[in-house]
């Protein structure tokens, strides 16, 4: 997977000017600022499926520069009227630990997302970030279908999941987790999106 031009450069690589909950962007993660909020993040309890509680600023900090370096996979940062509210992490599933688990397809592309901790309650607020994600996705004409492997016992992004169109395959027995196989073309996505 190239990375697109656009993440060497200070500036989104989507933008919905006109979205409810005001101007929401995603921008490349930038290694240096952005780590220590990465960091409060994935070590609150909330985050336990992300698998990384336990884990020092540094552990953190190798772990996204891993990412950053990558020609496989990139990290964003979601913001909302310039705050930082969501981690959205992308992948080529050909070049990651999954392609031993199921035979990747032209067009995969594989998600990660984490919402920042909550500081005001928002009726419907995890979704919309979840569609923007998808939107974002499949607004490359590349990405025919989005592969998921979540935890199976993280059950709120299994309701997230298959709200959004995906189809559950199997379950994958990894060496961190028992995940959840499920994959999401783009015609499922917005016959889905017509139904929400």
């Amino acid at each position: 997977m190239k990375k697109q031009t656009a993440l060497f450069h200070c500036m989104p690589v989507y933008q919905d000017l006109h979205h409810p909950l005001g101007l929401v962007e995603l921008w490349p993660m930038d290694l240096h600022k952005d780590t220590p909020i990465i960091h409060q993040w994935v070590t609150q309890p909330y985050a336990q499926y992300w698998g990384m509680t336990n884990s020092s600023y540094e552990e953190v900090y190798a772990a996204y520069k891993a990412i950053y370096c990558s020609d496989g996979a990139y990290a964003l940062i979601g913001k909302i009227n310039g705050q930082p509210a969501f981690l959205c992490e992308c992948y080529d599933p050909e070049q990651d630990l999954i392609s031993n688990y199921y035979e990747p397809e032209p067009g995969d592309i594989g998600m990660h997302l984490l919402i920042a901790p909550v500081k005001e309650r928002i009726h419907g607020f995890t979704w919309q970030i979840f569609s923007v994600v998808m939107d974002f996705l499949f607004d490359n004409p590349w990405h025919d279908r989005v592969v998921v492997e979540p935890d199976i016992r993280n059950e709120k992004i299994h309701r997230l999941n298959k709200k959004a169109g995906f189809v559950y395959d199997r379950e994958v027995v990894l060496p961190h987790k028992t995940a959840a196989l499920a994959f999401c073309t783009r015609q499922q996505y917005f016959n889905s999106r017509k139904n929400n």
